[in-house]
């Protein structure tokens, strides 16, 4: 079902500690380790590797979404309880839903408790769904919806940008050519 790749472990990220999205499914990787520099790391997909055992202390507090799925670990007693008392933003654990935490996350955003860019990610976070190995399409598909974002938000800044160009032309009487539509 899966190809097995040949990563027997997670090292070396700490280059990149603005990370969000990380998928090292289908490996050989036995421990999970050395996450604890990707303090902005919002989904991980580890499913399908050869995890027997799992330290939710190497777990970035920051996880929205966590895949441990095809993994030994997930068969341990009381392993749901373990990661979802670890991880206090997660909304879903190997495909299904964290019961409570959405809800929660809403009132949040109602209350003006996160930035426009936050509520972003929320938003694709929520609509990813199903193992993130699930199909072949599903980076073709993820490309194609950042890439829909990146368009909006440069519309979105272009249009802001034209409209403090009219009024500063307007508050100070400049004489700057009108922008171009």
């Amino acid at each position: 079902y899966f190809s097995q790749n040949q990563i027997e472990k997670i090292e070396n990220l700490g280059c990149f500690p603005n990370l969000w999205f990380l998928c090292l499914a289908g490996n050989r990787i036995q421990k999970v380790e050395n996450l604890q520099p990707l303090r902005d790391l919002r989904v991980l997909d580890l499913s399908h590797n050869h995890i027997q055992t799992l330290d939710p202390e190497e777990l970035p507090r920051s996880l929205r979404l966590l895949d441990l799925t095809g993994n030994g670990c997930t068969r341990e007693r009381g392993y749901r309880e373990l990661v979802v008392g670890a991880l206090p933003h997660l909304l879903q654990l190997d495909t299904h839903p964290v019961r409570g935490r959405q809800e929660e996350e809403e009132e949040e955003e109602e209350g003006g408790g996160s930035s426009s860019s936050e509520e972003e990610d929320e938003e694709l976070l929520l609509e990813l769904s199903g193992p993130f190995t699930a199909g072949k399409d599903f980076f073709v598909d993820l490309q194609r919806e950042l890439a829909g974002r990146a368009r909006r938000r440069r519309r979105e800044v272009l249009q802001e940008h034209r409209a403090r160009l009219e009024e500063l032309r307007e508050r100070r009487g400049l004489l700057l050519p009108p922008t171009p539509r």
